[in-house]
C-alpha cells in the first residue's frame, strides 16, 4: 500500500485524472483495513471474501486506464502495484496451489489486456511480475496448507494427551485405593488359610483383572524418567493455577506422622496453591504406602521437607531392605503403579520430578521436588 502511494507520488506528472488517482488510491486504503480486519477472523476467511478482494483488486488494476497515459505503464506499474499480490497470496491460503497459480495467470492476461488497451508498450517488467507472483503465491499456499496440517496434529495430540491424563489420574485413584485393599485381602486370606484362602485368591484375580484394565493401552512417553529435570512438553509450565488459594505444606504432611513416621519441616510456612498440596501430599501417602507394604513390619520411615527459593522439595526415606535392581521395571510391566503413577505420575503432572534411590539393605530415599510456579 505504501509502495503504490510512492509509485503514485513519484510519477503523477503521467495522470491524465489526477482525483480519479488519488480515488483509487483511497479505495485501495479503505480496502486494506477492511480485508486486514476480515482475514484476521478464520470463520470469515471464505470463498465469498477472496472473490470480493480479487474483484477490488482487478477493478484497481483496470482503473490505470481512464486515470494515466500510456507512458505511465513504462515508467511504473498500474496503479494498484504490488498491493495487488495481496489478494493473490490470500487465494492462495484459501484456494490451495491451484488457486494461486490461476490468479497469477489472470493478473499476467489482465496486465496485458491493459497495456494493450491503453496502447503501452509491453515490457520483460511483465512477465517478470507474473512470475514472481506465481512463485510467492504457490510458496504462501504450500506453507498454509503444512501449518493447518501441523496445527490440526497438535490439536489431536492435546486433546490425546488430556485423555491420558485423565486415565493416569484414575488410575492413581483407583491404585490408592481398590487395589490397595484388594491386594490387602489377597495377601491377608493367603496367610489365614482355609475359606479366607479362597477369599483372598479371588481377590487376587480381581485385582490382576483391574490392573489389565486401567494399564491397557496406557502409553509410557508421558513417563520421566529418574533424575530427568525437565517435564513432559505438554504438561502444565507451573505448579498449580495462579486462582489456587495458597497453603501451608507443613500442616498435612505433619499428620503424617506417627510412630514409625517422623516428619522434618522448616519452621516457616511453605506455601503451595492448594491443588498441588494435595497431589504431592497423595505422593508423599502413596511413598509410605509402598514402606508399609514392601518393607518388614515396624520398619521406620522419615520426611524431610526443603523449602528453597524456587523449589520445594519432599524426601521420603526409609530404614527398610531396600528395591531389588529391575523391581521397579516389572512393577511397572506388571501394571503395578505405585511408583510410576502415584508418585511420578503425580509429580510430573504438576511439573516436578521424582527421583527414586535405593541400595538392597541400605533402604530407599525418594526425593521429590516441586518447582515453584512464576
Amino acid at each position: 500500500m505504501v509502495y503504490a502511494l510512492l509509485l503514485l507520488v513519484q510519477h503523477h506528472e503521467h495522470l491524465s485524472r489526477t482525483w480519479l488517482a488519488w480515488t483509487v488510491l483511497v479505495v485501495m486504503a479503505a480496502w486494506t483495513v477492511i480485508t486486514a480486519s476480515a482475514y484476521a477472523r478464520p470463520e470469515l476467511r471464505t470463498r465469498r471474501l477472496v472473490c470480493a478482494d480479487l474483484a477490488v483488486a482487478f477493478s484497481c488494476l483496470f482503473a490505470t486506464a481512464p486515470a494515466a497515459v500510456p507512458f505511465y505503464l513504462t515508467q511504473a506499474p498500474p496503479l494498484s502495484g504490488y498491493w495487488f499480490a495481496g489478494a493473490a497470496l490470500a487465494a492462495g491460503v484459501v484456494w490451495g496451489r491451484r488457486g494461486a497459480a490461476t490468479v497469477a495467470v489472470l493478473y499476467g492476461i489482465a496486465d496485458l489486456t491493459l497495456r494493450v488497451i491503453m496502447d503501452a508498450r509491453i515490457t520483460p517488467a511483465t512477465a517478470r511480475g507474473v512470475v514472481l507472483l506465481l512463485l510467492a503465491g504457490l510458496a504462501v499456499a504450500y506453507m498454509a496448507r503444512v501449518a493447518a496440517q501441523a496445527e490440526q496434529r497438535f490439536a489431536r495430540a492435546v486433546a490425546l494427551e488430556a485423555r491420558l491424563r485423565e486415565r493416569e489420574q484414575l488410575a492413581r485413584s483407583i491404585h490408592d485405593s481398590v487395589l490397595q485393599v484388594l491386594s490387602m485381602v489377597s495377601r491377608r486370606g493367603a496367610e489365614a488359610g482355609g475359606e479366607a484362602a479362597e477369599i483372598g485368591r479371588m481377590a487376587g484375580e480381581q485385582e490382576v483383572r483391574l490392573r489389565a484394565l486401567i494399564t491397557a493401552d496406557l502409553p509410557r512417553v508421558g513417563s520421566v524418567a529418574p533424575g530427568d529435570p525437565h517435564p513432559h512438553p505438554l504438561s502444565p509450565p507451573g505448579p498449580a493455577d495462579a486462582s489456587d488459594e495458597e497453603v501451608d505444606l507443613r500442616d498435612p504432611v505433619r499428620r503424617l506422622e506417627s510412630v514409625l513416621v517422623s516428619v522434618s519441616a522448616p519452621a516457616t510456612p511453605v506455601p503451595l496453591p492448594q491443588s498441588a498440596v494435595t497431589e504431592f501430599v497423595a505422593a508423599i501417602e502413596a511413598a509410605l504406602a509402598n514402606v508399609e507394604r514392601h518393607c518388614p513390619t515396624g520398619t521406620r520411615a522419615w520426611i524431610l521437607v526443603e523449602d528453597e527459593d524456587d523449589t520445594v522439595t519432599v524426601t521420603v526415606r526409609d530404614e527398610g531392605p531396600g528395591i531389588p535392581e529391575g523391581r521397579l521395571e516389572r512393577a511397572g510391566g506388571e501394571g503395578r503403579l505405585g511408583v510410576a503413577q502415584s508418585i511420578r505420575g503425580r509429580l510430573r503432572d504438576l511439573g516436578g520430578t521424582a527421583e527414586i534411590l535405593s541400595v538392597p539393605g541400605q533402604g530407599t530415599e525418594v526425593e521429590m521436588r516441586l518447582p515453584r510456579g512464576p
